[in-house]
């Protein structure tokens, strides 16, 4: 029993893992102890659809609080997604499948981007939003890939 339980919580931290790449990064206010405010970019692949890639900058507290990790990042996030390569599903998408998902704060605030397909422009949407237990953020980005000739599967 105790070794299922385990075994579950490796899960869903493993699948709260991001896989995104460092890009770079830039500072936007110095911080005389600790790291500096900065924002930085990031790319990953979609999960489920093989030649999209986002890019996605994000706001990313220094300080003091920063350094050990206790500060809560700003809601600002933009994603750009594209196409770098032939699209390939990998299976059947979702409508509002999550395609990354990275800690804000310490304590329940997340950075997510979410994908969403419209049928009649036939095209990948992405969204990127901000949200904490209690009250998200409205502060949001919105990248879409057109499909061509392919279509996901049903």
């Amino acid at each position: 029993m105790f070794r299922n339980i385990l075994f579950a919580t490796f899960l869903v931290l493993f699948s709260a893992i991001s896989f995104a790449r460092d890009v770079g990064e830039v500072d936007t206010s110095f911080k005389l102890i600790g790291p500096d405010h900065k924002i930085v970019v990031m790319a990953f692949e979609d999960p489920k659809v093989a030649g999209v890639t986002c890019f996605l900058s994000r706001a990313k507290s220094g300080g003091i609080a920063g350094a050990v990790g206790l500060a809560s990042d700003p809601s600002d996030a933009s994603v750009a997604c594209r196409q770098t390569g032939p699209i390939i599903f990998k299976g059947k998408i979702g409508d509002k499948d999550q395609v990354f998902n990275e800690s804000a704060s310490i304590l329940f605030k997340k950075t997510r981007v979410v994908r969403f397909y419209d049928l009649q422009s036939n095209s990948l949407i992405y969204l990127v939003y901000s949200d904490k237990l209690i009250d998200g953020s409205p502060k949001n980005s919105i990248s879409a890939v057109w499909l061509d000739t392919v279509r996901p599967p049903n």
